[in-house]
């Protein structure tokens, strides 16, 4: 019996998906529970499975193009089952714009024409992002895409030669005959006409990147791998150089970058906060003499190879632990509730290389500081490899978002709906402080707090904060 292959719902906040690669082609056999496609959603790359047995009879969607949750993108059937019907009856999927194109948003007519199935995914998709809102332990629905070291050889696409990898001291890694890039690096690649085993990949494992390609295409002419430039010491700082300038005559007047599934994702999920949610905004200023001094006394006694502990993971420790005695601040709005949460899930604002994401460090109040900076870490690392589960990246009750790192001494956050707050840190630098009417020079650090005051109110918004200011300024104080 055929089998529809549709666009699964594979987040909670899914709304449409990306096929990044077919991993079965029209001909294969296919398994039930076999990996059909690889699937770009709004926060990270998934597996799509097959829910039937057969043949892969029909692709209906090709590589890089994006579908709604419920679309029809395959159908899987015997060798020679008539499946006339099932291609003629399923709906066109949805195209993302080509340059210089507009997408044309739906009529009204053909918002009211979707099919049953795909009204019924959509909407088991929103509850179960309803059900994240109020239940952070959710468990995952879906399954990240394995690393490229796992992955099954797969032929090369039409056109294609499959690509070797390059002789640049393991800077490019491949796997099966595959350069690892990450799925953004391979269209711009392709755009630019650009192999991917000429490039010198700076991410993870030397993984290629957006940056890496847009590099490579500063280069006047490819050149072997051999005589590649040797790339950035591994784990170096950015540069604060400014960025390499094009020639003005092969600038673009104007350059539309498609919009990725993340990119989406963030916009519409701004939309949702700063607009609904009433903010005011509280910010305080800490003085980070102690905390500095633990900081510096526990990397000590790590020694030269252990784990470093960072200013950040003193920071989630501190307001996971305001979080646990101040219940009202760990909380969201429900319209008619206040939900005030038990556990404290503390969600890392993470750049990546297209957007942000941010992973959730679970029962954060519970946790000592060296294993806060492992587990943020690890996510991190996961998160800009876009291999995070679900589970991983929802349900958390409060979130940080830090820009010290990057010399900023202050700036304000915008709240991750439902969350009724997070808090923004910056940079901390010597300043000269009066302190017992003499002047002293001291490390510090401010922090800015974004407040629903749906639910949190001017003075309790403060409170947390002084809770918070007395334990980054005595650490000791978060183990009492």
């Amino acid at each position: 019996m055929a089998t529809k292959v549709h666009m699964e719902a594979l987040s909670p906040t899914m709304e449409e998906g990306q096929v990044v690669r077919w991993l079965k082609h029209e001909g294969d056999p296919v398994k039930e529970g076999e990996v059909l496609a690889e699937i770009e959603t709004d926060k990270a790359t998934m597996e799509l499975v097959a829910r039937g047995s057969g043949v892969l009879r029909k692709q209906m969607m090709p590589e890089g193009q994006t579908a709604p949750v419920g679309s029809v993108i395959a159908v899987i059937a015997g060798p020679d089952e008539d499946i006339s019907g099932l291609v003629q009856g399923s709906t066109e999927v949805q195209q993302g714009p080509t340059s210089g194109e507009a997408a044309a948003p739906p009529s009204a007519g053909t918002r009211g024409e979707a099919p049953k199935a795909q009204r019924d995914v959509a909407a088991a998709a929103r509850q179960l992002a309803d059900s994240e809102k109020t239940e952070p332990d959710s468990a995952a629905l879906g399954t990240p895409a394995r690393p490229e070291a796992t992955r099954p050889s797969t032929p090369a696409a039409p056109g294609q030669r499959p690509t070797e990898p390059a002789g640049n001291g393991g800077r490019i890694a491949a796997e099966g005959g595959r350069v690892k890039a990450s799925p953004l690096a391979r269209r711009l690649a392709a755009e630019a006409g650009l192999e991917l085993s000429a490039v010198s990949g700076s991410g993870p494992g030397g993984r290629i990147t957006k940056r890496d390609i847009e590099s490579a295409r500063q280069q006047p002419a490819p050149v072997a791998a051999a005589s590649a430039a040797p790339a950035p010491a591994r784990g170096a700082a950015p540069s604060p150089a400014f960025a390499p300038l094009r020639p003005a005559g092969e600038r673009p007047e104007v350059e539309e970058v498609p919009v990725t599934q993340m990119r989406k994702a963030i916009a519409k999920r701004l939309v949702t906060s700063i607009g609904p949610v009433p903010t005011f905004y509280l910010t305080i200023e800490v003085d980070m003499t102690q905390t500095m001094a633990a900081r510096e006394r526990l990397n000590a006694r790590l020694g030269q190879g252990g784990q470093k502990a960072s200013v950040n993971d003193f920071v989630v420790r501190a307001v996971a632990e305001a979080l646990r005695r101040h219940p009202e601040v760990n909380a969201s709005w429900g319209d008619n509730v206040i939900r005030r949460y038990g556990r404290v899930h503390v969600g890392v604002a993470v750049a990546v290389e297209d957007g942000l994401i941010t992973p959730v460090v679970r029962d954060a109040d519970r946790k000592g500081i060296l294993q806060i900076g492992a587990e943020v870490k690890e996510l991190a690392a996961r998160g800009r490899e876009k291999k995070l589960t679900p589970e991983e990246y929802t349900g958390s009750t409060f979130s940080i978002s830090n820009l010290g790192m990057f010399g900023i001494t202050e700036f304000t956050a915008i709240i991750n709906p439902p969350e009724a707050g997070i808090i923004a840190v910056g940079a901390v630098e010597e300043k000269p402080v009066v302190v017992d009417g003499e002047v002293k020079v001291q490390p510090r650090m401010r922090m800015t707090m974004s407040c629903d005051h749906r639910v949190v109110d001017g003075a309790t918004g403060a409170r947390f904060l002084q809770t918070v200011r007395a334990f980054m300024e005595d650490p000791a104080a978060m183990l009492a």
